[in-house]
């Protein structure tokens, strides 16, 4: 009987991963994941039934209006969504005069009606900037108005869809020092404050968040943004969060990230793990493949992360955001032109064993 119901299970792996194969473009390099999960997930259990926490992900526009393997995905694992591009300044206001909600808006509508927060990604970041900023000529009041305006348009455009916001982005270097982006050139370096009350006075309602990446990769860079947020708190500056990025890799020692996760937690904020992936090819082996030991590897170390994330008080986890869905959609095999698998579902949109790991974080 059990060997009965092992080639049934099999059976049913196998027929899943040809149906929902990808019609999304994007071409894998014959490179796939394992179909078939060391440890079965339960039928019924999803990411968002089955997290004590909302459990999200940053999703592509394009993809999600075109690709349907990708779209049901997202409506039936995810609770909670963050604009992977769409929010960005250069999307939302390509000119001084000219605001595009058209796809912003759409994201809205779709997680209206599937019964999905929005996450807002991000009002200040130092890329993504289009040309009218980065040569945009006026004195300090002027610069200030274009910050105050660009934030307050955008805030309050979404109150009421959108219930939180990256508010800043990326304002410090990995040495610790603020980086020198044009807004701290043209506004000094209490813009980060600034951002934060014309964000609140836009949409009082919504939490405001900082956001960065590397967090666990040191206490160097991840000291500077606490005592910047800290300094935030005791101004009485309305910051609600901080955002770890957590583009991570699999070979990252244990502690890193239960280090990481606990000082942030002790500002006493909310904290999002906001653009979770773990990278299993971090040396680029253009010959890599992904091993049942990779797999295993990565499994627990998204297993370690949850664990981690979950042990911090309740009322402060605002939950965990992976970047984008699928091993087809990360960013990271373009960005770094190398084979990789750093997300929970293969380029088939089919359950890895590390959706298990995610799964077994909180038990």
């Amino acid at each position: 009987m059990k060997r009965e119901i092992k080639v049934l299970v099999l059976a049913l792996a196998v027929t899943f991963t040809a149906c929902s194969k990808s019609n999304s473009g994007t071409d894998s390099g014959g490179i796939t994941t394992p179909t078939t999960p060391t440890n079965p997930v339960t039928p019924t259990a999803t990411l968002q039934s089955s997290m004590p926490f909302p459990f999200g992900a940053a999703v592509n526009i394009s993809l999600l209006k075109n690709n349907t393997a990708y779209r049901a995905l997202v409506i039936k694992e995810y609770n909670s969504l963050t604009a992977e591009s769409v929010m960005k300044t250069a999307a939302l206001h390509p000119a001084q005069n000219t605001y595009d909600f058209t796809d912003a808006d759409y994201l809205c509508d779709f997680a209206k009606t599937n019964g999905k927060r929005v996450h807002g990604h991000t009002l200040i970041w130092y890329k993504s900037l289009p040309a009218w900023i980065t040569n945009f000529q006026g004195d300090a009041a002027a610069w200030e108005n274009l910050l105050k305006t660009h934030i307050q348009t955008i805030v309050a455009h979404f109150k009421g869809k959108v219930v939180s916001w990256d508010v800043v982005n990326e304002a410090f270097e990995d040495d610790g020092t603020l980086r020198n982006s044009i807004w701290l050139q043209k506004l000094g370096p209490d813009y980060i404050a600034r951002c934060y009350t014309y964000a609140h006075e836009a949409d009082p309602d919504a939490l405001l968040f900082y956001n960065d990446y590397g967090h666990e990769y040191g206490p160097t860079k991840r000291a500077a943004i606490l005592s910047m947020v800290n300094g935030l708190v005791s101004r009485g500056i309305p910051i609600n969060g901080i955002g770890m990025q957590m583009h991570t890799r699999y070979n990252l020692g244990d502690s890193n990230w239960a280090t990481a996760i606990n000082a942030c937690a002790a500002t006493g904020l909310k904290v999002h793990i906001s653009e979770l992936d773990i990278a299993m090819n971090p040396n680029n082996d253009q010959t890599l493949t992904y091993t049942a030991a990779l797999s295993e590897a990565q499994t627990q170390k998204y297993k370690l992360i949850v664990q981690d994330y979950n042990a911090i008080p309740k009322a402060q986890q605002f939950g965990i955001t992976t970047w984008n869905v699928s091993d087809a959609d990360s960013w990271i095999p373009g960005n770094y032109n190398r084979p990789d698998w750093p997300l929970p579902f293969d380029f088939n949109y089919a359950r890895k064993p590390c959706y298990q790991g995610i799964l077994d974080g909180v038990k």
